[in-house]
């Protein structure tokens, strides 16, 4: 396997080691959980000399190349720099978690969601392919709904994770719809011609579709406004989380989207002003917002908000110089926000508190720690000699050059300086209510320093704000240069790393925000007096009332639609069919074709009496019960009859098999319904009924006629053709099954699987009474399993289990497989429980039906995925000819292992529903029970 697919794979699974060491201690906890993802950066790093030369490597396995999808994953600058800032800050939060986490977390549970979101993040910025991007999309969403609902014993987790999950799994659908319609114009979903068909796009007429929906998945996803309120609620999280989502993941999908779809949809009017406008709505909302939050975390969020919002703008500017500053301030912000986020953690965790209002004068308790959070605030607000400082200053620079407003041009560096002016403001009073400021007010406990390696990760990220704002050329010139070319798919424009630029109009603006956001925090006071006199609005409880209305109105239509009636919802669907139908149908002005019809005989005309007659005797005495379910067995015998009289007896074998069961299953439910059926419906509905049924018949009857006298092409020819030579096997019908649509197969086997499972669990506790006299009044006989039947019924179980395996052996050549012979299994075991009883099988047969589902899809599985050892799409089979002494020539095809997987599925599915249900009995019925 190459490289490239071992670093989500060795994250993903290590998203299991957590859980199977749960048990042991938290530091061998946290080193076992960091193991692989430390290899994983192993495998990064080798990658990394190359990648900044300037290359990018791609690697792909076949999945469906046909319509486009290929398991593909590519590395190159811009992948590098987030799949090390995924890699390296996500080992940091492991070790930071290690001493964050009290005893009555469970730490094991903890790592193994973290891990899960770093594999979905990895998943996402190392994608080739478009529709695998969009399905790690949707698992950081759900990874991210399981951290942030950590502490699912807290309200505020859990509806600040279905917040977050609403928003941004709203924008996953925006984002696929945009994916497919980029498919669409482009005939590829692999990045590379993505990329390379950028001006295709922007010409085609779906352009601003494709622009409005996958802007709206990042939008969601990155916290841009008006849907950037989901993000400061995600706070409900334990901090390890919080540093890793505002740092290095999450938050940043989004933006990593932007800039990998920047060569593709960036350099037209539309772009500029949604993603401009947007980003700088964004920037002054998060800036403005974080200054009056008096929960350390809230002035985090809005802070990262804002920064967001600051790095989306660039990226609107339609400059390859916005686009570098952009990626540098990506790497800046990763390493002060982590930094920042950790140390409050740590504040929270020796003080028990993170309001404002009471941590005053840490500085005195918790220098340390103090420190390392002023030089990361100071970053933060664009200090000089630190890391912000320089990509601020850059991000200034560009906005002097913005012309595409016009005449207000002027203010987009005016409002730049403004959020700047707010930024510094904001990171003041981090710095001087928490460590200064008097006393500390009413904590729950005494501030102290926390544990030496506590602190161990805050140092490293807090020493490169420092490193590269004083050496940036040497830290991070190289990767920045890489990630900024791949961002645009072509050489980056000379820029300089320099400290100093001279005097100039970008270092006044910073100038003037440094002053001014001194000024405005001096200033608070009045600016708060200011801020009370508007209202504060919840935003839980806006999208809670929101979401319960929403309910309440589906609830009503529920209620309208749903009223308990089979037959309201029969007659609804099938008049809804009739309806759609019946238009297109009357457009056909002859539905008679030139094919001739095969001749009637004597066997068809018997054939078709009984099957009406066994149609009309379930209409005239379905009251009945059993003659109604014999009857209706005859229909389904006759079916059976008609797909052998047809050349289908694979078909004609599996309908004989899935009618026995069925009957069985029906004979089960009925045996536990009441005895009398109430009086059928009234004289009008039995009109309405048959007007109805005469409709679909009529419809039907038609279609069914013309499709038979037209001729048609079909691809039956290509599976005719192919069915020897392809897939190794003569029963054409089996090989479509096993192999040319073996994944529709695996997918149905799974649902079958889910469906066993599903009512298992759905009976398992039930505890119904059994009936002790039929309708009459006439008691049950008294011997339930009668010898006769218990002795024939044992005779015919290995005859029938040896049919089974020949129907098994047989399929691919001959009428038969896994299907069919699992089907034959199951009638011949539930026969012996119905002829002997629950206990007695029991007794003697131990098997776990659940664990021959898992089994059975586990093998189906895996033989799919064995053809990707080869280079060969999922579930293409093999097969060869051989010869053995004794034996002769015989054919083994890889697809008998497939086949052997749906058999398993198909006994233990069949298996767990008929067995579970015949026990769900006790000896008496309740007293008063009317029959």
């Amino acid at each position: 396997m190459p490289q490239l697919f071992w670093i989500p794979l060795l994250t993903l699974i290590g998203a299991l080691v957590p859980l199977l060491l749960r048990n042991h201690s938290r530091t061998a906890l946290a080193a076992a959980t960091a193991l692989l993802p430390a290899i994983a950066l192993g495998i990064v790093i080798s990658y990394a000399t190359a990648v900044l030369q300037g290359e990018s490597f791609i690697e792909s396995f076949a999945w469906a190349p046909t319509i486009g999808l290929d398991l593909a994953f590519r590395i190159d600058g811009l992948a590098l720099l987030f799949t090390l800032l995924i890699l390296c800050i996500g080992l940091l939060v492991i070790l930071y978690a290690r001493y964050y986490l009290s005893k009555e977390d469970c730490a094991g549970r903890f790592y193994a969601k973290l891990i899960l979101f770093m594999t979905a993040m990895l998943g996402i910025v190392l994608s080739e392919n478009l529709i695998q991007l969009w399905l790690f999309w949707e698992l950081t969403s759900i990874s991210s709904f399981l951290l942030i609902s950590y502490w699912n014993h807290r309200s505020d987790a859990r509806r600040g994770a279905r917040m977050a999950l609403t928003i941004t799994g709203f924008g996953g659908l925006a984002l696929f719809a945009g994916i497919l319609l980029i498919g669409q114009v482009v005939g590829s979903y692999n990045l590379s011609d993505v990329l390379a068909q950028g001006d295709l796009i922007r010409a085609s007429e779906s352009y601003p579709y494709i622009l409005v929906l996958v802007l709206l998945g990042a939008f969601t996803k990155s916290a841009q406004f008006p849907f950037h309120f989901w993000l400061p609620h995600a706070m409900a999280a334990p901090t390890p989380v919080s540093a890793y989502l505002h740092s290095a993941t999450m938050v940043k999908a989004g933006i990593f989207l932007m800039a990998r779809l920047y060569p593709a949809l960036s350099g037209t009017e539309m772009w500029f002003l949604i993603v401009t406008l947007t980003g700088l709505t964004t920037l002054l909302v998060g800036a403005y917002t974080a200054l009056f939050k008096h929960d350390l975390k809230g002035l985090l969020a809005y802070s990262t908000i804002s920064h967001l919002g600051l790095i989306t703008l660039l990226l609107g500017l339609n400059s390859k110089l916005a686009a570098v500053a952009a990626t540098f301030h990506i790497i800046n912000h990763a390493t002060f926000k982590a930094s920042l986020f950790m140390a409050a953690g740590i504040i929270d965790h020796e003080t028990g508190s993170r309001d404002m209002r009471k941590l005053n004068g840490l500085w005195k308790y918790m220098p340390h720690t103090a420190a390392l959070a002023m030089v990361a605030a100071l970053a933060m607000a664009g200090v000089p000699l630190l890391n912000g400082f320089l990509s601020k200053e850059m991000f200034f620079s560009e906005t002097l050059h913005l012309g595409s407003l016009g005449a207000l041009s002027w203010m987009v560096p005016v409002l730049a300086t403004v959020a700047g002016v707010f930024s510094v403001a904001y990171s003041l009073r981090f710095i001087h209510d928490v460590f200064f400021n008097g006393e500390p007010i009413n904590l729950p406990k005494t501030p102290h320093e926390p544990p030496r390696y506590m602190k161990l990760p805050v140092e490293i990220l807090v020493a490169l704000c420092f490193l590269v704002g004083i050496a940036p050329a040497w830290i991070v010139a190289d990767l920045l240069d890489s990630a900024a070319s791949s961002l645009l798919q072509t050489a980056t424009p000379e820029y300089s790393l320099a400290l100093w630029h001279g005097f100039n109009f970008p270092l006044l603006m910073s100038f003037v925000a440094l002053i001014g956001g001194i000024i405005v925090y001096a200033s608070r006071k009045e600016l708060f007096a200011f801020q009370a006199q508007f209202p504060e609005k919840d935003a839980k409880e806006i999208f809670e009332n929101i979401v319960q209305s929403s309910v309440t109105f589906a609830n009503n239509i529920y209620g309208k639609l749903e009223n308990g009636s089979l037959q309201r919802y029969t007659w609804l669907f099938l008049m809804s069919v009739a309806l759609i139908i019946t238009i297109p149908m009357s457009n056909l002005v002859n539905i008679e074709g030139k094919r001739a019809l095969i001749p009637v005989d004597g066997v068809s005309i018997v054939a078709t009496v009984i099957l009406v007659i066994g149609a009309l005797v379930t209409l005239i005495w379905h009251r009945k019960r059993m003659v109604a379910l014999v009857a209706v067995s005859i229909v389904g015998l006759i079916v059976s009859l008609i797909f052998a009289r047809f050349s289908a007896p694979d078909l004609a074998l599996t309908q004989l098999s899935v009618e026995v069961v069925t009957i069985i299953l029906l004979m089960l439910a009925l045996f536990f319904l009441p005895q009398k059926t109430p009086k059928a419906a009234s004289p009008s509905s039995v009109a309405r009924d048959l007007g109805l049924a005469t409709l679909i018949g009529g419809v039907i009857a038609s279609i069914s006629y013309a499709m038979m006298t037209h001729p048609h092409d079909s691809i039956a020819s290509y599976f005719v053709a192919n069915s020897k030579i392809g897939g190794g096997g003569n029963n054409i019908v089996n090989v479509i099954l096993v192999d040319f649509r073996g994944f529709d197969t695996f997918g149905e086997i799974t649902v079958l699987g889910i469906a066993g499972l599903g009512i298992y669990k759905l009976i398992a506790r039930m505890r119904l009474f059994m009936s002790t006299t039929n309708d009459q009044g006439i008691p049950w006989a008294e011997d339930r399993h009668p010898m006769m039947l218990a002795t024939v019924s044992q005779a015919l179980l290995p005859l029938a289990l040896m049919v089974s395996v020949y129907i098994f052996l047989r399929g691919h050549n001959l009428p038969g497989g896994g299907f069919i012979a699992g089907l034959i299994t199951a009638v011949a075991i539930i026969l012996q429980y119905i002829a002997n009883g629950v206990d007695f099988m029991k007794s003697r047969l131990k098997l776990d039906y659940q664990w021959l589902i898992s089994i059975g899809l586990i093998i189906a599985g895996l033989t799919g995925a064995g053809s990707w050892l080869f280079d060969r799409p999922f579930l293409t089979s093999w097969f060869d000819h051989f010869h053995l002494p004794l034996i002769g020539d015989f054919e083994l095809a890889s697809a008998m292992l497939f086949d052997l997987g749906v058999y398993l599925t198909v006994v233990g599915s069949s298996m767990l529903i008929l067995a579970n249900l015949g026990q769900l009995t006790t000896s008496e019925r309740p007293s008063g029970e009317v029959s």
